[in-house]
């Protein structure tokens, strides 16, 4: 048998697809492995190119294929795609894998630590969390208007407010209400509880890391975007700019040219939603403080973002700040700085 260079390799729960070729393109192997054989496949190979689509348990085996002697590249499944020559299987899926990993155009995925994946379950799970909350919330509200009891708006307003409710014996709630409300309650208040245990984790992991520490210097991000960011990012040395780090957030408009005619749409809204929204947060934070101040009659403290808010409406500002404050995340990162107010980025 030739020497494997190249290996795509379709990654799956138990199954996994294995496409290899020679120097000359030639395929040499082609055929399906289970986890248990894997690792022991790829053990018996001399060093080769493996490309992956970043997916789940990617990073992981990355990690592990490395450790092997292997160059392992990730790629986004949306770059992969248009190297599909046919209907879709694992076999197909292989051999485009195999394709994309050898352009040279090709724009890879730098796998993650063990650590960084953590804070991003951190994140997440909080997410998850936030989610259970706000519905268990919604829920107990719709149930008490059916009887003409409306609760004012509020993360902790149904933990301080519900006991009054339940032990009013005049307020027409049936008893059976009364019992449903309390166990939903009990629910609500222990998710309250885990998700500020793991803002406890994720504050914990903000204090020992720099990184962390200088994105949260810049106005408007706070300490969930900033270790996310930290997580998710790196150092930054997967974008050339600060650009394609707002590109890769979906921060930057959409474009349908044609004919030499540039036109323009609104946010792409590609890659991580996750860090978009939490970017528009923070944006929305910074404007809705600057606001106050300008009502108060004081100094904005911010002309750019003034001035936008003049001519443009406060929704676009939010988005058009999030992508100036990627673009200085960026910044920081790739080159080690720290937020310095007064020098321009």
């Amino acid at each position: 048998m030739n020497k494997i260079s190249v290996i795509g390799l379709d990654l799956a729960k138990n199954v996994f697809q294995v496409h290899g070729i020679d120097t000359d393109g030639e395929v040499v192997v082609r055929k399906q492995l289970k986890r248990s054989q894997l690792r022991q496949f790829f053990a018996r190979l001399e060093p080769c190119l493996i490309g992956m689509e970043a997916c789940g348990g990617a990073h992981y085996w990355s990690r592990e294929l490395t450790g092997l002697g292997h160059t392992v590249r990730m790629m986004a499944p949306v770059f992969v795609k248009p190297y599909l020559k046919t209907n879709k299987n694992d076999r197909n899926d292989a051999e485009a894998i195999c394709e994309a990993v050898q352009r040279p155009n090709m724009r890879f995925v730098q796998p993650k630590t063990p650590e960084q994946q953590a804070v991003l379950h951190l994140h997440h799970g909080r997410r998850l969390l936030v989610r259970q909350r706000i519905a268990l919330s919604n829920h107990m509200r719709g149930v008490l208007s059916e009887y003409g009891i409306v609760m004012p708006q509020g993360v902790k307003v149904i933990s301080r407010r519900l006991p009054e409710l339940l032990e009013d014996a005049d307020n027409g709630l049936p008893m059976l209400a009364r019992h449903l409300l309390a166990e939903l309650k009990a629910e609500h208040d222990q998710l309250i509880e885990r998700i500020e245990c793991l803002e406890g984790l994720i504050k914990a992991w903000h204090a020992t890391n720099s990184v962390s520490q200088r994105l949260a210097s810049i106005p408007g991000i706070g300490i969930l975007t900033a270790t996310a960011l930290a997580a998710t990012v790196g150092e930054g040395q997967d974008f050339r700019t600060g650009r394609q780090l707002a590109a890769y957030l979906g921060l930057v408009p959409r474009q349908a040219s044609s004919g030499g005619k540039a036109r323009l749409l609104g946010i792409s809204k590609r890659g991580d939603g996750y860090l978009r929204s939490l970017l528009i947060h923070g944006a929305r934070a910074v404007i809705s403080h600057i606001q106050r101040r300008l009502r108060s009659g004081q100094p904005g403290g911010n002309p750019w973002v003034e001035q936008l808010l003049l001519h443009r409406h406060p929704n676009k500002v939010a988005v058009a700040l999030a992508n100036k404050m990627a673009r200085i995340a960026w910044v920081l990162l790739a080159r080690n700085e720290t937020w310095n107010p007064v020098r321009p980025v």
